[in-house]
Parts: structure tokens; C-alpha cells; sequence
């Protein structure tokens, strides 16, 4: 199954984003992989529009309520940081997701 999904930046948080992705690809990218591992495919786009930059996220998973459940409910470090990096730079709470 594959989602799209599209989060705002927050106003001033495009470089703590692209900071935020650097990070899950470089030192804490096998920490990320292991988080993910049900994730069969993800991309992040950001998007420039008129009302301000948007973070575009496509992935594949064979059980995309799962991916969320599961990353809402982690009390892993890892995951708790990561939460913590998406409600910073968007303004999104995987922990209470819509």
C-alpha cells in the first residue's frame, strides 16, 4: 500500500528540517532504518508554495496503520525523538495523529 501525505513547515523551520533529514541520513540513519523497517519505501520532498513550504512524504508499507500505531505508541528514544523533530519542524503530533 503506498500514502501520500503533505505537512506544513512551520515559518523559520526549513533548515531544522533539512537538518532533521540530514541527521536520519547520516548519524542516526541506522536507528532510523530499524524504526522503519516496515517500511518498504519513503521519500520527502520540500515544496516552496505561496502560503509557505511544504513537506511532501510518499512511502510504501504493507500495513501503513501499523507504521503510525506503532511509531505513535514507541516510547523508544529514538522514536520519541522523532516525534519530537516532526512537531518541531511542522507542527504535526504523530503521537496523536488525525
Amino acid at each position: 500500500m503506498e500514502i501520500g501525505m503533505v505537512f506544513p513547515v512551520l515559518p523559520g523551520q526549513r533548515d531544522a528540517l533539512v537538518a532533521f533529514a540530514n541527521t536520519l541520513m547520516g548519524e542516526r540513519r541506522s536507528e532510523y532504518e530499524a524504526s522503519q523497517a516496515s517500511v518498504n519505501k519513503e521519500s520527502w520532498f520540500v515544496q516552496p508554495t505561496p502560503m509557505g513550504d511544504v513537506v511532501v512524504i510518499h512511502f510504501e508499507a504493507a500495513d501503513i496503520g501499523a507504521v503510525f500505531a506503532g511509531l505513535a505508541e514507541s516510547q523508544e528514544p529514538f522514536d520519541v525523538w522523532f516525534r519530537g523533530e516532526v512537531l518541531k519542524t511542522t507542527g504535526v503530533d504523530l503521537a496523536n495523529p488525525p
